[in-house]
């Protein structure tokens, strides 16, 4: 096949050319210069054609190619007609292949379907390592899982792997920016370069990984019926990570454009520190879902050697291109077009490796009540089994104390005030050790920080500097949770100075109840009580 890469002499352009080329296709470069495209093409010994698709597109037809890939991007940045190119190879009868990461435009790609079914022609997006390879993956690791409640993935590189200006230019575009996400079964706003997170690529290569949008977000949650998609991107270096979370927190309050002269500071600080780290870098997706009646978390971590990192986004073109003629016709995301043989296949001449594993997910409260998790009710586990996100909804009515005390402790910890009905909503979101309970009673916020503590049968809340340590004890299904101990800064609290606590979690009608009381230390002095019920909040998309 004649295959026409533009942007064929890039950071991943010339990648996916020389792969290509190794397989034995017809290969031209082009780009706008001249000299660039025809010193890879002699490099890579395929040939060269310099012009502007953009602004000369009849070229493009003049090569009478079978494949168009583009490989220029950034694609959220191509003004006007987005799908023009794409048309255009319809118009000439060629297929179009894309690498964009942008979750706009792989996704209203689809609306060239029904041009590209009657071409008889692919017309496919994002096919790079997401959602190309990402989608792969994800569907090797959901087979048989009945219920899927997380995917996660994270791509990062090592530091001296060359940054093309299209991916910069595209992640600090988004930096500090709301985007919506799937999580725990409904859309919510996320910032951009929030949500850090230690990922373990391999013994010995743990990088932190930020929030970022890109395809999978949008596409995944429909594609896969998940109840949480999440994608992370980070750098090797943690002064850049640093830098890129201090640019966000700024864009969040003054929104400033990445222009060319801003993305090229941002290019001399990389480029000054490009000696620094490793050339070692990789990808993982994990998939947590349920596999009879266990959930299973099932991990694929891709590790790339030598430098060859920049080589994966052409990877799954690379495959796609293999076995083009097995592919149905149409315009779409590049979601799941091959299976993950044949892409791994496509990387076997590369210094990667990838592995694959599998173990029984065990939330952070089912390790907390240890033996009496299979005593609680459905209703108490389904509320304590979070793996990414779950809400809930409910009602409560809450009493507070009268004593000065009591109303400066409730004011210092943020307790709702007195209301006879009052709409609550909870928010549990999974962490590395824990979870944060986001609480709401009607206007009021107030949150928390729960773990398991080192023994079964009890778990720690955080309030500030302020931690408590609770037992959990369950009788016929039914919860109690007596305080046990507390510190605060770390200085452990007397017996006397404790407030005292009264909980209990139980199921009546058919629902989650809770009914929750704090007294002062000293005398009986209520401080605040809420008691209601909660319900967990149904998935829509």
């Amino acid at each position: 096949m004649k295959i026409v890469v533009l942007g064929g002499y890039g950071v991943f352009g010339s990648r996916l050319a020389e792969l290509l080329v190794r397989d034995g296709e017809t290969v031209v470069v082009v780009g706008r210069d001249r000299q660039k495209a025809e010193q890879q093409a002699a490099k890579l010994g395929c040939e060269a054609c310099a012009f502007d698709v953009h602004a000369n597109p009849e070229a493009l037809g003049a090569l009478a190619p079978d494949v168009v890939i583009d490989a220029v991007g950034p694609f959220q940045a191509y003004g006007g007609d987005v799908y023009h190119l794409a048309k255009l190879c319809l118009e000439i009868g060629a297929d179009y292949l894309d690498l964009s990461d942008s979750a706009q435009f792989t996704a209203g790609i689809e609306e060239l379907d029904d041009a590209a079914r009657a071409a008889g022609r692919r017309v496919l997006s994002g096919v790079s390592s997401v959602p190309g390879l990402s989608s792969v993956v994800a569907s090797e690791l959901t087979k048989d899982m009945h219920d899927i409640h997380l995917i996660e993935i994270a791509i990062l590189p090592g530091n001296r792997a060359p940054r093309g200006t299209s991916v910069m230019s595209s992640i600090l575009s988004q930096l500090g920016q709301p985007v919506k996400v799937w999580r725990g079964g409904r859309w919510q706003t996320q910032r951009v370069w929030s949500d850090a997170r230690r990922v373990v690529l391999a013994p010995g290569l743990v990088r932190t990984g930020h929030f970022i949008e890109v395809p999978d977000v949008r596409l995944f949650p429909n594609f896969f019926s998940a109840r949480s998609v999440m994608f992370r991107a980070g750098m090797e270096l943690s002064v850049l990570n640093r830098g890129m979370q201090i640019v966000a927190a700024v864009r969040r309050f003054w929104p400033f454009e990445i222009t060319a002269g801003r993305l090229r500071l941002f290019q001399v600080v990389a480029q000054m520190l490009e000696r620094f780290g490793t050339d070692r870098g990789g990808m993982r997706v994990d998939v947590i879902g349920r596999v009879g009646d266990d959930y299973l978390c099932r991990t694929w971590c891709l590790t790339a050697e030598a430098g060859e990192g920049p080589y994966i986004p052409a990877v799954a073109a690379r495959a796609v291109v293999r076995n083009l003629r097995k592919i149905a016709p149409g315009a779409r995301a590049g979601l799941s077009e091959v299976s993950l043989y044949e892409m791994q296949k496509a990387f076997a001449d590369l210094s990667v490796d990838a592995v694959q594993n599998a173990e029984v997910f065990t939330p952070h409260f089912q390790r907390a009540f240890g033996e009496d998790w299979s005593n609680l009710r459905f209703q108490s586990r389904y509320l304590h089994n979070v793996i990414d996100v779950s809400h809930f909804n409910g009602e409560a009515k809450i009493s507070r104390g009268r004593s000065l005390p009591a109303r400066l402790t409730a004011w210092f910890f943020g307790f709702p005030n007195e209301a006879e009905a009052c709409p609550v909503t909870v928010t549990k979101t999974r962490e590395a050790e824990g979870e944060l309970w986001v609480r709401t009673f009607g206007a009021q916020r107030f949150q928390s920080r729960c773990a398991p503590a080192p023994e079964p049968g009890r778990f720690r809340e955080r309030f500030g500097a302020f931690l408590f340590e609770v037992d959990l004890e369950v009788v016929d299904g039914e919860v109690t949770m007596p305080l046990r101990r507390g510190w605060v800064c770390g200085v452990p609290l007397p017996r006397w100075a404790l407030p005292k606590s009264e909980t209990r979690e139980f199921v009546a009608e058919g629902r989650f109840n809770f009914d929750v009381s704090l007294r002062m230390p000293f005398g009986d002095a209520l401080i605040v009580r809420y008691q209601g019920y909660l319900e967990p909040v149904s998935q829509t998309q």
